[in-house]
């Protein structure tokens, strides 16, 4: 059985930064595509940043140049580093994992099986 938990999230001023963690059970980090999706109320779910089997990563353009997605194999862990938050950021950050080795540049929602119940990230102006 899989399982995805996510932490780190939390109330911050622009400007900040943040560090999500999604530990997980019954999966390889090294095995498939993992990333982050975020949901703010009201709107729909929206890719943030990803990571293939083989490392490689891709971002959404709205957080390039201010999150960075890496795994700890050792600890089957996923992270999300985001700096510089803006209050647009302010969202629930939820981790996916698939079975599919390779991201792409823009995977769907459909190409992951498995999801954390999500952390909450609000950031103030």
């Amino acid at each position: 059985q899989v399982e995805l938990v996510e932490s780190g999230g939390g109330s911050v001023q622009a400007g900040g930064s943040l560090r999500l963690s999604c530990a997980a059970s019954g999966y390889i980090l090294s095995a498939g595509c993992m990333g982050w999706f975020r949901q703010a109320p009201g709107k729909e779910r929206e890719r943030v940043a990803f990571a293939s089997a083989d490392a490689s990563t891709t971002y959404a353009d709205s957080v390039k140049d201010r999150f960075t997605i890496s795994k700890d194999n050792a600890k089957n862990t996923l992270y999300l580093q985001m700096n510089s938050l803006k209050p647009e950021d302010t969202a629930m950050y939820y981790c996916a994992a698939g079975t599919i080795l390779f991201c792409g540049r823009t995977p769907s929602l459909y190409d992951f099986t498995y999801w954390g119940q999500g952390t909450q990230v609000t950031v103030s102006s």
